[in-house]
């Protein structure tokens, strides 16, 4: 995986996925390019974590939903690194009522365009560099059991934005494998993050139970019985961005303990 270029979006943040998938690379040798919100937690703290691993790491402010700065992704990645071997869209948000008369248009333009038209912009961006290299590309899309199975509790347009994510996934495998690009999608389960503690709260108030008590009811859903640590999707990505999955596209991988998507 040495001398190879990721870029992963949304990958600042603490106790997010994208920050675990941005070590799990720096550590497999990947130079990273960490892509997030102008202000975002952790954003000015990340590279120096990254380089402690011998790679080397850099910053770009983005919002997903603006082509100009994708654009500017692109450009910067291009023009420090000379390639784009893997991307990694992981940016996305969770929004909205699990009671479905409750959502709002806000919650439904964000979902999608965050969720959805941030990765297809990305991909968009990204697809030519990766055209160009004799090496393709691999790009892997963070999704949700929610896009393989509708789960009680998750709101209607976070469940048809990852549905949607899964879809776009296996078009483009289609489309780009005899470009030598693999495109395939990760749906995590339950997994300790800042979103996660949101869906907590939410199951809590739904069934008029603590936190703890929370925790312990999706945890009982799930067969290895304990929600994980967001290095599990790191190591997931790790192995579908390098060669021992090289005969693998146009997958939707679940990362979740075996536990059910649902219906």
């Amino acid at each position: 995986m040495t001398n190879k270029t990721a870029i992963i979006t949304g990958a600042s943040h603490p106790k997010g996925i994208g920050r675990a998938i941005a070590v799990a690379l720096a550590k497999s040798g990947v130079n990273v390019v960490v892509v997030d919100l102008k202000g975002a937690a952790g954003l000015n703290t990340v590279v120096d974590e990254l380089a402690s691993y011998g790679v080397t790491a850099h910053t770009v402010v983005c919002d997903v939903t603006d082509k100009n700065d994708i654009k500017k992704v692109i450009n910067d990645t291009m023009e420090i690194f000379g390639s784009i071997d893997i991307l990694v869209n992981n940016a996305g948000v969770g929004l909205g009522s699990a009671n479905f008369l409750e959502l709002t248009d806000n919650d439904w333009n964000l979902s999608l365009a965050i969720n959805l038209k941030g990765i297809a912009d990305f991909c968009q961006a990204a697809i030519p560099q990766m055209l160009e290299q004799e090496s393709g590309g691999c790009i892997v899309n963070i999704a949700s059991l929610a896009g393989l199975g509708a789960i009680e509790d998750i709101p209607a347009c976070y469940t048809a934005s990852k549905f949607a994510v899964v879809g776009l996934t296996k078009q483009l495998a289609v489309q780009y494998a005899k470009n030598g690009i693999r495109v395939n999608a990760i749906c995590p389960g339950s997994i300790h993050t800042q979103m996660h503690e949101t869906t907590l709260g939410m199951i809590a108030q739904e069934h008029n139970i603590s936190l703890e008590d929370a925790q312990k009811l999706e945890d009982s859903n799930i067969p290895l019985g304990y929600t994980a640590e967001p290095s599990v999707v790191g190591d997931a990505v790790v192995y579908l961005s390098s060669d021992a999955s090289r005969y693998i596209t146009g997958v939707a991988m679940p990362v979740s303990g075996g536990m059910s998507p649902g219906l």
